[in-house]
């Protein structure tokens, strides 16, 4: 007796990815993707081969639905596909974990790790440069009228947490009504400089911390209103940024985000060292309901007359009293 149609499709799907995943270039690959979102650049950096190499391995992946792909602009970029079914998974996991010891797959991980700190540095860099001029020279999605619908919605006498603030412009507003505000940025010399505002405008509550905003340095439940202005288009990984503002928040407590909407200005990378173009209203919609707000809310705020014509959205969502 022939088995069930059902089994039979389960048997063939299990044969395909054994044999996709046979190849000892698409096993190191996999075991990459199963780290971290990568551009095809960032792989050909990772395992020293070619890009042609590189992009046909990863069709063979996409096409058997084991990877993903999104693209950013010109740039494309690669994962291991959310929702891989249960037995594809667990043959992957089998299939890294019988090879995991050899010699490559470790200078592989030690690549990615150089790979990953070299994103870090690059931003790093531009911030460190532009700190203390931040509010002299243009800066995408800066503009008084967004930072004033944001204004509109505070609470005096209350904690706020302005994760990725740069210089804290905007908390050194917020700071002459709040009761406390904490400043959070990876750029020493970004804290450097904001620390010194503070003492110069006699600021006694406003304080800045070495962070970064998807490990916050504050503990849990602990500020009323936290705020992402202008950075979560920084991040590696703007889904955790999220989460950590939902972690850092009392019930009841506002999340707060002015990012740029979804644009195709490339050079935003280079100039001003984006990670994400933009996000679409959709995109921070779903990032604030992972995470469990509710009451969320997104729409654009302002739009830019020059070119490249960008668009701010203003996003907020309400952590549920529990």
């Amino acid at each position: 007796m022939s088995p069930p149609a059902q089994c039979r499709l389960g048997l063939s799907a299990s044969w395909d990815i054994l044999k996709i995943i046979s190849d000892a270039t698409r096993l190191r690959l996999l075991a990459l993707l199963r780290r971290e979102e990568l551009s095809v650049a960032e792989l050909q950096d990772v395992l020293g081969m070619g890009q042609s190499r590189i992009s046909s391995q990863l069709a063979l992946l996409r096409q058997a639905g084991i990877v993903s792909d999104r693209r950013e602009g010109k740039k494309a970029f690669y994962s291991l596909r959310p929702g891989l079914p249960k037995a594809q998974l667990t043959l992957l996991e089998a299939a890294l974990g019988a090879v995991g010891d050899l010699p490559v797959l470790g200078e592989d991980a030690e690549n990615l790790d150089r790979t990953l700190q070299k994103r870090r540095r690059t931003q790093e860099q531009y911030f460190n440069l532009i700190a203390g001029r931040l509010g002299k020279n243009y800066c995408p999605g800066r503009s008084w009228e967004a930072i004033g619908h944001l204004a509109l919605r505070l609470t005096p006498a209350i904690t706020i947490a302005d994760l990725g603030a740069g210089e804290g412009l905007v908390s050194q507003l917020l700071a002459r009504r709040a009761k406390q505000v904490w400043c959070i940025d990876n750029s020493e010399r970004m804290v450097e400089v904001g620390t010194e505002l503070a003492q110069k405008n006699g600021l006694d509550n406003l304080a800045y911390k070495l962070g970064d905003i998807e490990k916050v340095p504050l503990g849990d439940r602990s500020v009323d209103l936290a705020i992402l202005s202008q950075a979560l288009h920084h991040a590696q990984h703007p889904q955790t940024a999220v989460n950590e503002a939902f972690r850092i928040l009392k019930p009841g407590g506002q999340l707060l985000i002015l990012d740029l909407n979804e644009h195709t200005f490339e050079k935003a990378r280079e100039l001003y060292a984006d990670v994400w173009l933009g996000f679409k209203e959709s995109t921070l919609h779903g990032f604030m309901k992972r995470a469990g707000f509710t009451q969320v809310e997104v729409g654009p705020v302002a739009s830019e007359d020059r070119e490249p014509h960008f668009t701010t959205l203003l996003a907020s969502g309400v952590k549920p009293k529990r």
